[in-house]
């Protein structure tokens, strides 16, 4: 597994969960309970992970993505 994403926004981890779903590629978030451990306060990053063998599609799709919604 490699680390695509990291980030306190939740809408930003959640587009990009949706984007690389999809395009047929399962992401895991991990440390979402971590928010037990700060109060709630959301200052924790959670980290989007993909399996090695997507890791550069799944870059090339957010970077896509980021453009396309910018609209480059």
């Amino acid at each position: 597994m490699k680390e695509l994403l990291r980030t306190t926004n939740p809408v930003e981890l959640s587009y990009a969960e949706a984007v690389l779903k999809d395009a047929g590629i399962e992401p895991i978030v991990l440390d979402t309970h971590m928010s037990v451990l700060e109060g709630s306060l959301g200052i924790l990053p959670r980290r989007l992970m993909v399996a090695d063998d997507d890791h550069s599609r799944a870059c090339r799709l957010l970077d896509e993505a980021v453009r396309a919604a910018d609209g480059d």
